[in-house]
């Protein structure tokens, strides 16, 4: 078998997926439900890194994958080889010839990449035949939580830097290739200027910068002479990593080539500094690249950052203008997944009535919602004021009271009047797609105009402010039914 990298997605990705949506998916077909019409809503339960927003992306992933879904003679094959635990044939032939001939069918509604959203909100509906919902489950959550995480994390990072360029470099801490890749064009979506990654630049359009490492100055007999090699080599590239030996001495060989720069025509770009209390070294090294002439030179920063340790050395005064983020930011360090989940919310047979579900749990965040669900958000002089989750046979024009479902004394009532907009927008209809995809910097430009329509508060990064977003006063009276009536059903079977 051909175990290339080159050549590892060359291939159908529908086998993306958990084995047991196979099996349940064998079950609905033995049993005739394959083609009951079912919805399924993708949430999460908790924003991460205990804030107060995340940032939705991975949907072009889904796109993709939906657009090219099926089962190719390979797939099939292959299914045709798994056996049950008696050495029989787990599936039968006849439901592989259904998979052979399946076609993606569904309608999927989602929230734009870069759209701020809450938990509970769904990020994808799905609307059709029940097995192909259901075989959707695991790559969908594969696709979106991953990259909503990092987009997430990356908008943290640039609250903190306050307008200052944020560069992601993290390919070589990434989690494998499609870790490293899909983290650079979620970290870009986040607000991220460019990235080191030259692939994600190829595949994606991200603007790609680098200077140089520490063995190349290592290279070289001293630190002086490597950075006038580099400047003879890339006279345009003169950015100098100074802290390969002693780093207040390295701005001064910095300074040096600087001038011998100047005299060319050409000019010293910045140094970096990579180690050390950055915000004592960063405000030495400005004054001495001042009094030298360098005024316009950059400082930039890495080792280690996160947006704690910025919004840190800003309070500090540290004299930084470009921030390298690598580690942190690429995996996520501090919550390495988003608590991403997706459940089935209404089903219902031919002629039929829909049917609305629910998961029960003896905890509240647990239990899952009810219904065909949209999300409304309210704005006022151009911020957002609340978002109520709604079923989508409800009428929310006139106004609606928002409850917390997790506390359900916190109640506030919306008017009509307010400005307001549904955030699920229509992706594909009847298996074809009718949303246009947007560019990737239209998909961060639209991340950081949603982060400005909504209070300084939700941004903190310790004891964030609660936005207001919760359930539409009968859909949540529908919810509380339900859990009754399964509690009821259950007592009775004891």
């Amino acid at each position: 078998m051909e175990r290339s990298i080159n050549r590892l997605y060359e291939q159908s990705l529908t086998l993306l997926t958990d084995l047991y949506q196979l099996t349940m998916s064998y079950g609905y077909w033995k049993k005739n439900l394959d083609n009951r019409e079912a919805v399924f809503h993708l949430t999460f339960r908790k924003p991460p890194f205990k804030g107060g927003f995340t940032i939705a992306a991975g949907l072009e992933y889904v796109i993709d994958f939906l657009e090219n879904f099926h089962f190719d003679p390979s797939d099939l094959a292959y299914l045709e080889t798994l056996l049950n635990v008696e050495g029989e044939p787990l599936f039968e032939k006849a439901f592989l010839d259904y998979l052979a001939n399946l076609k993606f069918s569904c309608d999927v509604d989602a929230m734009p990449e870069g759209s701020v959203i809450f938990p509970h909100q769904p990020l994808i509906r799905i609307q059709g035949p029940l097995i192909q919902c259901q075989l959707l489950e695991s790559p969908f959550l594969n696709l979106v939580n991953f990259p909503s995480l990092i987009a997430t994390k990356a908008a943290r990072m640039c609250e903190a830097a306050q307008g200052d360029s944020v560069l992601e470099f993290g390919l070589r801490r990434a989690q494998g290739i499609d870790g490293a890749l899909t983290a650079s064009r979620a970290a870009y979506i986040g607000g991220c200027d460019s990235t080191s990654n030259v692939l994600a630049g190829k595949l994606y359009g991200i603007p790609v910068k680098g200077t140089h490492a520490h063995s190349w100055v290592m290279a070289f007999d001293d630190e002086l002479e490597s950075f006038k090699a580099f400047a003879e080599c890339l006279p345009t590239e003169c950015v100098f990593l100074v802290d390969t030996y002693n780093t207040l001495k390295g701005v001064e060989n910095a300074i040096i080539v600087g001038k011998l720069l100047k005299e060319s025509g050409k000019k010293l770009l910045g140094i970096r500094l990579d180690s050390g209390d950055l915000a004592y070294l960063s405000i030495e090294a400005r004054h001495m690249l001042d009094e030298a002439g360098f005024p316009d030179a950059k400082i930039i920063a890495s080792n280690q950052l996160d947006e704690l340790l910025i919004s840190d050395l800003k309070r500090q005064g540290a004299q930084i203008s470009v921030w390298g983020v690598g580690t942190n930011l690429i995996t996520a360090k501090d919550q390495p997944a988003l608590d991403g989940v997706y459940k089935l919310s209404a089903i219902r047979g031919p002629g039929e009535e829909w049917k609305y579900k629910l998961k029960l749990s003896e905890q509240m965040i647990k239990i899952s919602n009810p219904g065909i669900l949209q999300v409304k958000r309210y704005s006022y002089k151009g911020k957002n004021i609340a978002d109520v989750l709604y079923d989508i046979h409800t009428d929310v024009s006139k106004g609606c009271q928002i409850v917390d479902p997790l506390d359900p004394t916190r109640k506030k009532y919306i008017e009509g009047n307010f400005e307001s907009r549904d955030l699920l927008q229509p992706i594909f209809r009847g298996g074809k797609r009718v949303y246009e995809l947007p560019l990737l910097s239209s998909i961060q430009e639209n991340t950081k105009k949603e982060l400005n329509t909504f209070s300084a508060g939700i941004k903190r990064f310790i004891n964030p402010h609660q936005y207001v977003s919760g359930m539409e006063k009968s859909l949540y009276d529908l919810k509380v039914d339900l859990i009754d009536q399964i509690r009821s059903s259950i007592e009775e079977d004891r």
